[in-house]
């Protein structure tokens, strides 16, 4: 079911107020990983985790490919951040917000 651009919104406002030390790999869209600039000149690598899903990959191939890349590049990396996808934030949290607030 496509959300309201509002709808969105609403939820990019309330994520941008958390702290994001740990999602799960279905709420992100994107892993970009720093790197220290010393491997191949290349200062970050971007790993388009939505891009691989509609590839048909699964979570488990999602995390192997993750836990390839960062291996791969070792202590080459200074920082990891995480652009976390609004929408399957809303798909996963909407319907248990709505029973939850559906007594008060």
């Amino acid at each position: 079911m496509p959300f309201s651009d509002e709808f969105i919104q609403q939820w990019e406002h309330i994520i941008s107020e958390v702290t994001k030390t740990e999602v799960p790999l279905e709420c992100i869209k994107k892993v970009v990983i720093k790197l220290d600039g010393s491997l191949d000149g290349r200062r970050q690598r971007t790993l388009n985790l939505a891009t691989l899903r509609r590839q048909g990959l699964d979570i488990e191939e999602l995390e192997m490919v993750l836990t390839r890349t960062l291996t791969e590049l070792g202590d080459t990396v200074c920082d990891i951040d995480f652009v976390v996808d609004v929408t399957e934030v809303a798909k996963l949290v909407q319907p248990e917000t709505d029973k939850l607030l559906k007594d008060i």
